[in-house]
């Protein structure tokens, strides 16, 4: 069973940043792909980017491509999830899921989520 802590959420303006963080105290995050997902309120949660184990392959969600990056600090247990550019649209909930496995993309292939952090941007 892995947990995993989500930090970093906060408020912004239009054109700002913020870091989120992944974390799985006491565990290790070496071996698992970690994706970022979001929901916002009324609308299906999807997928924002994942990395994968290994070679740190990354995929990025259309919305956000070329505005956030997702990394991986293997040594502090942690990935992250620089955002910025941040738009109003990008106001949500945002979740960090792993699977102990190299990679995967869809929701479905989780098995482990975080509660997740609340990023509200404003116009």
């Amino acid at each position: 069973q892995v947990k995993l802590e989500e930090s970093g959420g906060g408020s912004v303006q239009s054109g700002g940043s913020l870091r989120l963080s992944c974390s799985a105290p006491g565990s290790t995050l070496d071996y698992y792909a970690v994706g970022w997902f979001r929901q916002a309120p009324g609308k299906e949660r999807e997928g924002v980017a994942c990395i994968g184990s290994g070679d740190g392959r990354t995929f990025y969600g259309e919305a956000v491509a070329g505005r956030f990056t997702i990394s991986r600090d293997n040594a502090k247990f942690t990935v992250f999830l620089q955002m910025s550019n941040l738009r109003p649209e990008d106001t949500a909930v945002y979740y960090c899921a792993a699977r102990k496995s190299s990679w995967g993309r869809r929701e479905q292939d989780y098995d482990y989520w975080g509660q997740g952090t609340q990023v509200t941007v404003s116009s």
